[in-house]
């Protein structure tokens, strides 16, 4: 390169002087270029995780400090919360796996404390409350499929790929060294986190007084490790006398978009509050009552729901994984095995602590910009506590497999469309169901008005989760079919909605009826063409959702949460 550069200039007619001076530019264009290369290269990696517009981003979330009171356990209770704080933790780490891939990877590209928090929060680039744009500068799309399958992933080769575990709540897909796609099962992917895990629950077990919590924990730290949770779930239902709860594992499959087969790793650290679990105890007992009440024909509601199920209700003290990326779980219906559902039933866990701190900071403050006047002083907590609390009951209602072929769940036939259409119809049969009941004189202690009025500013809250949530597509269909009919009249001047209760009524069962009927029928084109049509924000909502953004409601909940917040040490 030398002897080039030389030969270059001593070839050009140019005085001596000059030639020199053009020597020496050569040289050190040779020398210094690539210096100013890899400071190019690092000040472009810098820009593009700079982040845009993070203060208004983080203005979507509210800090609240995530508590509870911790008298009521034991001290070998108090002993094991360590180490289901370990175990969560483990959950974290392996769900940031299923959503992106290696977290510290991308956390240690930056140093904006504003940025690491946004990215924690969605456990990846793309803003869970934005449709999952993008929020770092030349990061592509999100995969549909998140991290379980590869990216490039073609909808013929995954039909041709032949493999019984290909559609497994518990495997992901990869290629191997000829790039053709393979199985791997989760105990083998993530074997050396879900072994410490094992680990740490059989230490956890050995502190626990109450044989059916007891006996959970083993059960579960054997489920991790063999990725088959039936036993595990059995236990679970079969607990009735324990103080802390915790529910963790690979359990929601809403990550993935791309088919709706995969389910992501999750916990909940809970603290049962035995005295509103009391409370709710008898509203089990009408649950075949109100599968045959439902509003479609008999072969749509011929299966039993079990009724070994409970309500009870929590404190949750700790999420992490799946329920703790973006917008916050406040109410919990599982196991989600419909086999288990069928033999035992489920069990409605509802989140006391989280759900009073969504109503207070976010619902109210909806309610006083989206509601008439005249109906806001029907938004009240019990009425958001009890419909949030039969829409957990309404999972367990309707069909979970095929009426002309009960070998096929609803589920896997309805594909990226499942939790979709399954979120719409607890919704909307949950509003069913303490219509049925207010009637029997089982729900009196408030107005019907109460419930449906507060059921509408909730509508509101879920709809800004956005079209990455399957809640928020849900609320979007259930609001433009509400529209449609009448039951919610717009005041085009101010921007407001009325509930029209007498259409809200009959909106109701006709939209339950729907959804049954695609769900029963597996009719999966049926029901991508109705989210596609209906799950999206018009034009005259996005300005009345914008006027919440202006006045700087926030959307979700950043739980500040841990060992430190309860004061104990990790």
């Amino acid at each position: 390169m030398l002897r080039c550069l030389y030969f270059c200039s001593q070839n050009i007619k140019l005085p001596d002087m000059k030639k020199m001076t053009l020597l020496m530019c050569l040289l050190s264009f040779l020398f210094i270029m690539p210096s100013c290369k890899k400071k190019v290269k690092e000040e472009n990696t810098d820009a593009q995780l700079k982040g845009i517009d993070m203060e208004n981003r983080l203005a979507k979330y509210i800090d609240v400090p995530l508590k509870s009171d911790l008298s009521k356990l034991t001290e070998k209770e108090k002993q094991m919360l360590p180490l289901l704080f370990e175990v969560a933790d483990i959950m974290d780490e392996l769900f940031w796996l299923n959503a992106y891939g290696e977290k510290e990877e991308l956390l240690s590209k930056t140093k904006d404390e504003q940025l690491l928090k946004y990215l924690n929060i969605n456990y990846g680039p793309w803003d869970r409350l934005d449709n999952d744009v993008p929020f770092i500068e030349g990061i592509g799309e999100k995969p549909k499929g998140a991290n379980f399958y590869p990216a490039d992933i073609t909808e013929d080769e995954f039909k041709k790929l032949n493999d019984p575990l290909k559609e497994s709540l518990y495997s992901v897909i990869r290629r191997d060294e000829n790039g053709a796609l393979k199985v791997i099962p989760f105990h083998v992917e993530y074997k050396e986190q879900l072994t410490r895990a094992h680990d740490l629950l059989i230490q956890a077990s050995e502190l626990a007084e109450d044989k059916g919590l007891q006996n959970y924990l083993q059960l579960v730290a054997k489920a991790l490790i063999t990725d088959n949770y039936f036993e595990s779930d059995m236990a679970w239902l079969d607990m009735k006398n324990n103080t802390i709860d915790f529910v963790t594992g690979a359990i929601e499959t809403y990550e993935d978009a791309l088919y709706g087969y995969r389910a992501s790793y999750e916990s909940y650290i809970l603290i049962k509050d035995h005295d509103w679990s009391k409370k709710l105890a008898k509203y089990t007992q009408f649950l075949p009552e109100l599968q045959k009440s439902l509003p479609v024909d008999q072969k749509y509601k011929n299966e039993k729901p079990g009724v070994d199920g409970e309500l009870n209700v929590y404190d949750v003290v700790y999420y992490t994984g799946h329920c703790n990326a973006g917008s916050k779980t406040i109410a919990i219906n599982l196991p989600n095995d419909p086999k288990v559902q069928m033999e035992k039933g489920s069990r409605k866990l509802q989140l006391k602590n989280a759900m009073k701190a969504k109503f207070d900071h976010i619902l109210v403050p909806i309610a006083n910009n989206l509601i008439e006047e005249s109906q806001r002083g029907n938004i009240n907590f019990d009425a958001f506590f009890t419909t949030t609390m039969f829409h957990e009951v309404a999972h367990g209602l309707g069909i979970k497999y095929l009426v002309n072929d009960p070998s096929k769940e609803v589920k896997a036939t309805l594909k990226e469309t499942a939790t979709t259409l399954e979120e719409a119809k607890a919704d909307i049969l949950g509003l069913y169901m303490i219509t049925y009941l207010y009637n029997k004189g089982e729900l009196k202690e408030i107005s019907l008005e109460d419930y449906y009025i507060t059921f509408v500013a909730s509508m509101f809250r879920s709809i800004r989760f956005g079209q990455a949530s399957s809640h928020g597509k849900a609320n979007m269909m259930r609001f433009n079919y509400l529209l449609e009919k009448g039951a919610l009249v717009r005041n085009a001047e101010k921007g407001t909605y009325k509930v029209d209760i007498d259409k809200m009524k009959v909106a109701v069962v006709e939209i339950g009826k729907e959804i049954l009927i695609v769900q029963g029928n597996g009719d999966y084109e049926k029901a991508k063409a109705w989210v596609n049509k209906d799950a999206v924000v018009k034009t005259e909502l996005q300005s009345d959702l914008d006027r919440l953004d202006g006045a700087k409601i926030p959307t979700d909940i950043y739980f500040i949460q841990g060992p430190e917040v309860l004061g104990l040490s990790k």
